[in-house]
């Protein structure tokens, strides 16, 4: 579904991607895994067209978007969480759900709506409380509601877990869980590396931003090197 090759992206003079290369196969969950700094978020926004390429090509669905503004590749089926959720803090649960779907206007969002309410059963009862009103769990619900309001057959998650108690953490992973068996692929971004790779089909080592290993989540998982940078083992 996604393919990444030989990509490179700045800020101003400095450098943060070099050579990334990497695919996303098709009901694939992928984790992204690295330190703080390794160019992880940088990636994301570089697929998700909000962080210009400097050299190399995205590939989603056999067809070029890495030249094409971010609400086109959001019409064609990319979505991303951002890290730290920025939501719409004054406003209602409910119209931030409704903005996810600004792209599809003409389109009736009721049983979307429906359908996120029943994956985040807290969000319903809070429909008309003000965004920013609601504990980091919840607007971590919240923020992944609203990406799935565009439809998106990619999404993109950065650090989903972040500042989240474990109980949170874990049910948001859970909801990852069911978004797979429902045949969204996604790329994962994630601090946490135990948790991403228990739940990810394959998985990239990021190292000051570039791919220092990749392969199936469970070898990465067992992999000496991974286990003492990023599993304390």
């Amino acid at each position: 579904m996604l393919s990444v090759e030989n990509l490179n992206s700045a800020y101003g003079r400095i450098e943060v991607l070099h050579g990334v290369s990497l695919t996303v196969g098709r009901g694939e969950i992928v984790s992204l895994v690295g330190a703080n700094g390794a160019g992880k978020t940088t990636l994301l926004r570089a697929i998700s067209g909000v962080q210009p390429v400097t050299v190399g090509s995205i590939r989603f669905e056999d067809a070029a978007i890495e030249r094409l503004p971010s609400h086109v590749r959001v019409a064609r089926g990319i979505t991303q969480v951002p890290e730290g959720r920025q939501l719409f803090a004054p406003l209602s649960v409910e119209d931030n759900l409704l903005l996810g779907a600004w792209s599809r206007r003409a389109a009736d969002v009721r049983p979307d709506l429906a359908r996120v309410y029943d994956l985040f059963p807290m969000l319903p009862e809070m429909r008309d409380r003000a965004a920013g009103m609601l504990s980091g769990g919840q607007q971590q619900m919240l923020a992944v509601g609203r990406a799935l309001m565009a439809r998106p057959r990619l999404l993109l998650l950065d650090e989903p877990s972040l500042g989240l108690a474990p109980k949170l953490a874990g049910q948001i992973f859970a909801t990852l869980g069911e978004l797979k068996r429902d045949g969204l692929t996604i790329l994962l971004v994630e601090q946490n590396a135990r948790a991403a790779l228990a739940i990810a089909d394959r998985a990239y080592v990021l190292e000051t931003g570039a791919i220092t290993l990749s392969g199936p989540a469970a070898d990465i998982r067992t992999d000496a090197r991974v286990r003492e940078a990023y599993l304390g083992m």
